[in-house]
């Protein structure tokens, strides 16, 4: 087992030891400890990026960054059941249980931070709250002039505002009306040119959770502006990505990446990974999905062929135009469900804050200065 020391609510990561290592621990995993493989610190530190998790199981978005490309560094933040998670510039938003958090970065308050001045190069500070109330928002992204949500409890896809709960953009077309009834698990969305696309759903049922007979053999694929179904029979689909013009979606039912024909809706694997997979987001070549273990008293996860297999959590990177799997980071302790993956991308030791804690509160920042109240602060 690797050892890892907690450094304020900032965790420093041992090396890599074997991820099929059979040795039993003789003491219990400390919170956040994981293994990765020695090329992953290396990776990120040459892309010049981080990774960014949420974890709704946990209540808590994590950021991965390498140390010097030899060690991963963590930082976890809690959040209400974090899911969704949008960038765009230097805005980051996430979707929790009943909220939807709008997070800015400051990089000027970054280099300032009273507990370890010098250290970041990337402070997200959470500058508005918008109360959704509790529609279990799933995806999560930035358009060209809205912020967009797959609103899953009623079925659409939303835009978030500060007039309404949400204000409905779309709903398939097999569903009726909107109702708190989570009629076909709505959960994935893929922008293009800065409006959603394509969209995935558990099936095209139009009754009370009615994707839950058969939840591992009727996904759909939905091209947003026809609404037309364009996949069906998919294993339970997540994560659709628009990547160089190109379609790709997760089956997480099969542990699949897929990508598909846009025209046909016929897809090929890319690559197959052991486990449950949801969440991904892209750096340079190079792909970053989310693994989750199953839950084993999930009457829905039951199902699943793979279910007494999928027992890591984490993240695995994949070379996306071989399908070569080039590094993994699997969790001892901590985290077990992850719903979305995102790469900040020329951030390479960012922090981040919630509004739990009143330190947020000190940090001031307007179009050309920042300011840190003169307080002692605690990370």
């Amino acid at each position: 087992m690797i050892n890892s020391s907690i450094i304020g609510s900032e965790i420093t990561l041992s090396y890599y030891i074997s991820l099929n290592m059979k040795t039993k621990p003789t003491q219990p995993p400390s919170p956040f400890s994981c293994s990765y493989s020695p090329q992953v610190p290396e990776l990120l530190q040459q892309l010049g990026c981080t990774i960014a998790l949420s974890t709704y199981q946990a209540g808590k978005v994590v950021l991965l960054s390498s140390q010097d490309g030899e060690k991963l560094v963590q930082l976890p933040r809690t959040f209400h059941k974090p899911m969704g998670i949008a960038l765009k510039g230097n805005r980051m938003a996430l979707a929790t249980k009943d909220e939807v958090v709008v997070l800015v970065n400051s990089s000027g308050l970054a280099a300032h931070y009273p507990a370890k001045p010098g250290v970041y190069d990337a402070l997200f500070m959470p500058r508005a709250t918008y109360y959704t109330g509790q529609v279990d928002i799933h995806d999560l992204e930035w358009g060209k002039d809205n912020l967009y949500a797959v609103n899953t409890s009623f079925s659409c896809i939303c835009t978030i505002d500060d007039q309404y709960s949400f204000t409905p953009y779309w709903k398939p077309s097999f569903i009726s009306s909107l109702s708190h009834e989570d009629r076909c698990h709505l959960n994935g969305m893929a922008m293009e040119d800065g409006l959603p696309r394509y969209a995935t759903a558990f099936n095209d049922g139009d009754e009370r959770q009615s994707w839950r007979e058969q939840v591992t053999k009727t996904g759909v694929l939905i091209d947003i502006p026809s609404g037309e179904i364009i996949s069906k029979g998919l294993a339970m689909p997540h994560s659709p990505r628009l990547y160089d013009g190109a379609l790709y979606l997760l089956l997480s039912a099969t542990g699949e990446l897929v990508k598909v024909d846009r025209e046909s809706g016929k897809y090929e694997v890319v690559t197959r990974l052991n486990g449950f997979v949801r969440g991904f987001g892209k750096c340079g070549d190079y792909v970053f999905i989310g693994l989750s273990k199953l839950r084993k008293n999930s009457s829905t996860f039951a199902k699943l062929p793979m279910s007494h297999q999928a027992q890591l959590a984490g993240v695995t990177i994949v070379h996306l135009p071989t399908g070569a799997i080039v590094g993994q980071i699997h969790y001892q302790a901590s985290v077990d469900e992850i719903y979305d993956v995102r790469v900040l991308e020329g951030i390479q030791r960012p922090n981040m804050m919630n509004t739990y804690k009143p330190d947020h509160k000190l940090g001031l920042s307007i179009p050309d200065k920042t300011y840190w109240a003169l307080t002692t602060q605690k990370e």
